[in-house]
């Protein structure tokens, strides 16, 4: 009688474990992880490096990929781990427009398995993006078809030891492309010194149009708290740039 008693204690428990493992499963698959745009960020190598003050190496001297982030959103499924088998159609293109600016080869993937693992795993609530070889395609068509570095350059801004207005870069963009970009800088370090361009992101709808990165008076606590966290340590310093002059920098090699 004491070992049937037992038998179904063993069961009922192992019933409750179950139960508790289920709940919590679709408690955080399906939890707070909503979100109502992407944001398709490019960063500039030259300030990527002066940001992190490491000893990065003849880094791009074109705009390359930071990320593709859905808002509000962060690691939203752990067990869909990174496989770089996934996208080998695709690395051609992933090591020129998306590049580890900071953690030479062979570490270059570490970045891509860190985006994928925070953002893709929460973008691939659409089915446009519900794997990585979706995620991370997606991601370089927006870049080709934004084209930003050729879009600078036709708008004459272009990297230089002279100063820029940040409403002018701002005013030119949405010129071009019809929606407000988010434009996001490295502090001074110094009173005497001005802002640095380091972060152009444009923002996509759930339907993937383009659309404004913020409306009046928004703010999003989210994207800030990814820029000053753990975005493979390359945002941890950069705001929403300030108005006034801002300094877009040349790679250092063509200016000393």
């Amino acid at each position: 009688m004491q070992l049937k008693t037992t038998h179904v204690f063993i069961l009922g428990y192992l019933c409750l474990a179950f139960y508790c493992l289920c709940t919590a499963d679709k408690f955080y698959n399906r939890g707070n992880h909503e979100w109502t745009k992407l944001f398709m960020v490019q960063h500039w190598p030259t300030t990527v490096c002066k940001e992190i003050e490491n000893d990065c190496r003849d880094p791009p001297n074109y705009w390359t990929i930071h990320g593709l982030w859905p808002d509000k959103a962060g690691e939203c499924n752990r067990s869909w781990h990174f496989n770089l088998d996934e996208i080998k159609d695709l690395l051609p293109d992933m090591r020129h427009f998306w590049p580890d600016v900071i953690h030479p080869s062979p570490n270059r993937s570490q970045f891509w398995k860190h985006e994928w693992e925070k953002h893709g795993t929460c973008a691939a609530q659409l089915d446009a993006l519900n794997s990585q070889k979706k995620y991370f395609g997606k991601c370089l068509e927006f870049y080709k078809n934004l084209d930003l570095n050729s879009m600078l350059l036709k708008l004459g801004i272009e990297p230089s030891v002279q100063y820029y207005q940040i409403v002018d870069i701002k005013n030119a963009l949405t010129s071009v492309y019809g929606v407000v970009p988010k434009i996001q800088c490295l502090p001074p370090e110094q009173e005497e010194e001005v802002q640095t361009l380091g972060q152009i992101e444009f923002c996509f709808t759930k339907d993937l149009h383009l659309r404004n990165c913020t409306e009046p008076g928004v703010y999003s606590p989210f994207l800030q708290d990814a820029l000053l966290t753990d975005e493979t340590s390359m945002s941890h310093g950069l705001s929403v740039c300030e108005d006034g002059p801002v300094f877009y920098p040349p790679p250092e090699k063509t200016y000393h």
